[in-house]
């Protein structure tokens, strides 16, 4: 064991233990009497049969992943030469011995064994080369390799994501990560994982660099698969190794950890943990997923594919996708280069429309198209979290959902902003087109709360309630600008009319001829006009000048003069002392009339 070279491993292919098999089947079919000739004791036991001191390496078949003690053809000619010179008998050679395709292609130890102890230790070392194999074959993206650690369902795959500082390379901005436990998922009977749900994933922004570093090149992004939680940068290489702690299995140096790291260019990221100080198991499996898609395009796994950077060409066989092409390829349509012969039991979901895409939790089928979720990969959660979206659509493209993305607070925040712009728009239209629909905005409403100015549902800080009366109409409810005599009320984050006879506000209008007619709405009420009703006009035929406060000591408001900037919802100006004085002198006919015009049924009645 102490002697040895090292040897090209082509031409060693024939594994030991199977030459001592295959020899013994040989003489059992042909009826031969191995135990009475002069050299049968060569074949008494394996432990014989290595007396003769076969030189052997260890290897792993290429297609198998299985490690041998192998030989050569030579080695087995010099066998067969020595019986026929020492004993004068002629053995051909066993046509069933095992041959196996040397995995490996650097050159292996050279070892002569010739006892069944040295044997035996050995053979204990073939797991380490079946691990060492392994490692390499998953990092080389070799697809029979990766979809046996998934099919096998024990693995737990992880998926780390890193955003580092534009100005300096060695600042780590965010961290984000996506798990899923096979083992896990396997032993409780649910299979395959559904992204949403059995993903454990996280995103921690460096509490430092929060808003103050900011990359350019691409511009940050916010996560969009969950909430992003805050870490001072001194325990982030703690939460990191913590993450991977939980998720491993101790080192061993004969069977691979259970944890399977997954990325997109995986050598810069085993860099980065090395520089953070950050233990990986030495015995974890790593997949690139751009050399797993590259082989699998290459094997015509994935069909036919356009050029992402020409569409009138066709992919290049060694050609490497980014993540953001890999996942683009994924909406398109790719057709097979073999027929499938399954095709006529899955004819319920090839008949799917191209126009109706499928549901994000149905089964797709490999040749429909795909709608995948709006994500922005400037980010350490998304990269993640889709790097294993990814890897699993490339295992299982036709058991994998698509997933769905969460909202956070910034994506709370976002939301609300578009309600705020909708109600802004919603305001517009009801100014310019009348009451047909909700109010989404209540801006200097009087007798509304001044929380109407912000966003639906949200009061503004610091802002109290300021009730504020109709100017010169005393005892009525308050009303809104610009549709004088109609309360208003607040729903929904905004302000709609709070009158009784008034329908949904996206109910059809009735015109004043319905009206006339007696149409009874849902409890037995004549219907109105949703149209807004013009005080004006109705002023304009009692031949008022002016109108005056609720209080006696308040300013009046013209009624044909120019808005003010202070007004309540009337055009107007201040008036000047003396018409406050007349206006107070026919406070008490004003109020009749108002009585009158309240206890009327409708609009019209006063119109006429």
């Amino acid at each position: 064991m102490t002697d040895f070279t090292l040897v090209d491993p082509k031409g060693w292919k024939y594994d030991l233990h199977s030459v001592y098999s295959a020899y013994i089947g040989y003489f059992q079919v042909h009826n031969i009497p191995w135990f009475e000739r002069t050299w049968g004791h060569l074949f008494t036991s394996f432990e014989d049969f290595l007396a003769f001191s076969w030189p052997v390496i260890t290897v792993t078949d290429a297609y198998t992943g299985r490690a041998h003690i192998v030989t050569r053809l030579n080695s087995i000619g010099a066998f067969l030469k020595m019986i026929k010179t020492r004993f004068g008998e002629t053995l051909p050679q066993a046509p069933n011995i095992l041959q196996v395709t040397p995995f490996e292609t650097t050159t292996r130890h050279l070892r002569n064994i010739s006892d069944y102890a040295t044997y035996r230790k050995l053979y204990s070392t073939l797991p380490a080369a079946v691990l060492a194999a392994q490692r390499t074959r998953v990092r080389a993206g070799e697809p029979k390799a990766i979809k046996e650690l998934w099919a096998k369902r024990e693995k737990t795959f992880l998926a780390l994501g890193f955003v580092w500082s534009e100005r300096n390379e060695k600042s780590c901005l965010e961290f984000g990560y996506a798990a899923v436990r096979c083992g896990h998922m396997d032993a409780s009977g649910h299979w395959p994982p559904i992204p949403d749900t059995n993903y454990r994933k996280g995103h921690y922004v460096v509490e430092e660099y929060a808003d103050k570093v900011i990359n350019k090149h691409p511009p940050n992004q916010p996560w969009q698969f969950g909430e992003t939680q805050l870490a001072p940068k001194a325990k982030l290489p703690q939460i990191i190794q913590a993450v991977i702690s939980s998720l491993s299995s101790p080192d061993s140096d004969t069977s691979s950890s259970t944890i399977v790291l997954i990325g997109h260019g995986t050598h810069t990221q085993l860099a980065r943990l090395e520089e953070m100080k950050i233990k990986v198991p030495h015995n974890a499996l790593m997949i690139d997923i751009a050399n797993f898609e590259k082989s699998l395009y290459a094997t015509g796994d994935r069909g036919v594919m356009p050029d992402p950077k020409n569409e009138g060409l066709s992919r290049a066989p060694g050609s490497t996708l980014s993540l953001e092409n890999l996942l683009r390829s994924f909406q398109h349509t790719h057709q097979p280069l073999t027929s499938n012969k399954n095709s006529s039991s899955n004819g319920s979901r090839s008949s799917r429309t191209p126009s109706t895409p499928p549901h994000p939790h149905t089964h797709p089928h490999p040749g429909t198209q795909q709608q995948l979720p709006q994500c922005t990969l400037a980010n350490a959660g998304n990269e993640a979290f889709m790097s294993l979206f990814a890897l699993q659509m490339l295992l299982d493209p036709t058991g994998t959902r698509v997933p769905s993305i969460k909202k956070g607070k910034l994506g709370n925040q976002g939301q609300r902003m578009h309600v705020l712009s909708a109600a802004n728009m919603n305001t517009m239209n009801v100014m310019n087109n009348g009451m047909n629909v909700p109010m989404g905005m209540g801006i200097g409403m009087p007798g509304f709360p001044m929380g109407g100015m912000g966003m639906p549902g949200m009061p503004m800080p610091g802002l109290s309630p300021m009730p504020m009366p109709m100017y010169g109409m005393p005892g009525m409810s308050p009303m809104m600008p610009g549709v004088p005599g109609l309360p208003m009320a607040a729903a929904n984050g905004g302000t709609v009319p709070s009158s009784p006879y008034l329908g949904p506000a996206n109910a059809i209008s009735k015109t004043a001829n319905d009206i006339g007619n007696g149409d009874m709405g849902e409890r037995g009420r004549p219907l109105r006009s949703p149209s807004v009703y013009n005080l004006g006009s109705e002023f304009g035929q009692m031949q008022l000048s002016m109108m005056t406060r609720a209080q006696s000591s308040g300013p009046t408001l013209s009624a044909n003069a120019p808005q003010s900037g202070g007004g309540g919802g009337i055009p107007g100006y201040y008036a000047n002392r003396k018409d406050v004085a007349s206006g107070i002198g026919k406070r008490a006919s004003i109020l009749d009339m108002e009585k009158t015009r309240r206890r009327s049924s409708s609009y019209g009645a006063l119109l006429r």
